[in-house]
């Protein structure tokens, strides 16, 4: 049972909301919420299309796991959905448990979210990057009673890994197939094991109809809420510890509808999602707008060009995400973009990194293709430069729409339901001038209540409320327009003088020798800090400082900006979902 009037639902046992009552129940009352759950939203696109395809496995499944890749219709899907609920609901996982998700993306991590949501529960999702260190804390801090995982993820054995983890006192589920010397080989459905119990038990494959009627009875009973807490994401980390972010069904489903808004994502949608699905990128940018919407979801992790390719032109993409180096190095390479047929595509998403505006002009104008600038977080930023609000190409590679801006109706839902300021960080004033910088702060549906206790030493919120994003943003001179400046704690003191590196990057990004480049500050006993510029040459290109310095000065950047120091490396070090980890530059020059 559903229950919409928050105030007057009862909690199950061990059940959490993650906003005051009297908040969910004005988010309710003014429409900024739906009154569905995630589960009924998924129930509604069942009976809508139940023989349609809903989900594919990458194309490269069985190189990754030994699992075939499939594709299931949405009649499919909810039937193993409802097998995987089966057996998790025999083994103890009930309304309220948590449990630790990390698969890669695939049908099987789709519908094992979907079968927890069934249940009540609530998945704490990982990168399958984390490894004992980072699965052991997460683990500890919700309590989580079991963790579903993979068999083996190429080399490595993450069934063993989990259970090392589990010690003997959480249950672990393990994707198949398995290892020969680890966990029970069921084929290409899931074990059960060494519980508590010790006992091994097959889950994925089909079970009977009697264990399905149980979930679906159980299910029934439920009194939920759409203030219920249904994951705990992770910060990512960057500069410190992550942090827990519990999410309910409201404030997911109010990201995930601005999100559709903005990229058009309709039932005749198919929607390639490369970005790790265990946080906002990965569940906002693809997952929930999918299942908003319906249509076809394609997984794929991690980025293969090859594959990644083939997918686009196998299921006829529409929607999809790529990284800006990717963007910028099809535009450049003839060769490479020789390889991949696009015709299909209508909408690339793109963020992590400031975007090029040739490159993004060029998608669009040689490729008819629009790429959307995305910033977002996993506490509840959530901006997008959609094409009906920003129709210049040029202007929406740095840019994204203030809702602030008077006298202005944006194309997302999500527009007018959220409050937005900037702050003057050093005097606390807000910003109202053109051309003004301050830290970005909002308020509204989609931002979440708070973080998850012991994992955070202070919460991010200002004495009215807003979420404080730790981002720095200047107003556009026509005061409609944000562009972003850098995270506050990354900006560089050189001498007095604020230098944001994410400005570098995006300038230095447009020359033709550098394929990825990362901007960081070292000490200097004068000045305090300098710039040192982190670059990745394009293949076959030598890249100098002089070179770098003097693409800049063409740019006419002040001359306190310029780096004076160049490291060249082979890669840069990114977190799961794409950030530099600026920390790990730093500690090596």
């Amino acid at each position: 049972m559903v229950e919409n009037s928050v105030s007057t639902a009862t909690s199950a046992p061990g059940v959490l909301r993650c906003h005051p009552e009297e908040t969910a129940r004005d988010y309710l009352e003014r429409g900024w919420w739906q009154a569905e759950t995630i589960p009924e939203v998924f129930a509604h696109r069942v009976a809508e299309a139940p023989d349609a395809p809903a989900v594919t496995d990458p194309s490269n499944l069985a190189d990754l796991t030994g699992a075939q890749p499939r594709t299931l219709t949405w009649r499919e899907l909810d039937d193993h959905v409802t097998d995987i609920a089966a057996v998790l609901l025999a083994n103890g996982i009930r309304q309220g448990s948590t449990v630790a998700v990390q698969l890669p993306n695939s049908v099987a991590l789709t519908a094992v979210y979907l079968a927890l949501w069934r249940l009540g529960a609530v998945a704490t999702p990982m990168p399958v990057s984390f490894r004992g260190h980072e699965l052991s804390g997460i683990v500890a801090a919700t309590d989580a009673e079991a963790i579903i995982t993979v068999g083996r993820l190429g080399d490595r054995d993450l069934a063993a890994e989990a259970l090392t983890v589990a010690g003997g006192k959480r249950l672990v589920f393990a994707f198949g197939p398995q290892r020969p010397d680890s966990v029970a080989d069921t084929g290409d459905g899931v074990a059960m094991s060494d519980g508590p119990s010790g006992s091994r038990a097959a889950i994925g494959d089909e079970v009977d109809a009697e264990a399905r009627e149980r979930v679906r009875a159980y299910a029934s009973e439920l009194t939920v809420t759409v203030n219920d807490r249904v994951t705990i994401c992770w910060t990512s980390g960057t500069e410190a510890g992550p942090k827990g972010v519990p999410r309910c069904h409201g404030d997911w489903l109010a990201v995930a509808g601005g999100v559709q808004d903005g990229l058009a994502v309709s039932p005749e949608s198919v929607v390639l999602n490369p970005f790790p699905m265990v946080n906002m990128a990965g569940f906002a940018g693809s997952f929930l707008p999918w299942l908003l919407a319906g249509g076809h979801l394609v997984q794929h992790q991690p980025l293969d060009l090859p594959v990644f390719f083939g997918q686009i032109a196998e299921h006829r993409v529409t929607h999809t995400a790529m990284p800006p180096a990717l963007l910028t190095m099809l535009v450049r390479n003839e060769a490479l973009r020789a390889q991949a047929d696009l015709s299909s595509l209508r909408t690339v998403g793109s963020g992590g990194a400031p975007l090029s505006p040739p490159v993004v002009r060029q998608w669009q104008q040689e490729l008819g293709i629009q790429v959307i600038n995305f910033f977002g977080s996993n506490e509840g930023v959530s901006l997008l430069g959609a094409p009906a609000d920003i129709p210049d190409p040029m202007l929406r590679a740095q840019h994204l729409p203030y809702y602030a801006a008077a006298g202005t109706r944006w194309s997302t839902r999500l527009a007018a339901r959220t409050a937005v300021k900037l702050v003057d960080v050093t005097t606390g004033e807000t910003v109202t001038e053109v051309g003004g910088r301050g830290e970005l702060r909002l308020r509204g549906p989609a931002v979440f209540g708070g973080y998850l206790p012991g994992t955070a030493s202070t919460e991010p919120f200002d004495e009215e409320g807003y979420l404080c994003s730790g981002d720095i943003f200047e107003l556009s001179e026509d005061g409609r327009y944000l562009r972003f400046v850098d995270r506050v704690k990354e900006i560089i003191i050189r001498g007095g003088m604020n230098i944001a590196p994410a400005e570098i990057e995006g300038l230095l990004s447009d020359h033709p020798g550098v394929a990825d480049v990362a901007v960081v500050g070292y000490p200097d006993p004068v000045l305090g800090e300098k710039c040192c510029a982190v670059v990745v040459p394009a293949p076959g290109a030598s890249v100098t400082l002089a070179d770098l310095v003097a693409h800049l000065r063409s740019r006419e950047v002040a001359s306190f900006k310029l780096p004076e120091r160049l490291e060249i490396t082979d890669a840069l070090p990114r977190n799961p979902v794409g950030k530099i980890l600026r920390r790990e530059l730093r500690d090596k020059l």
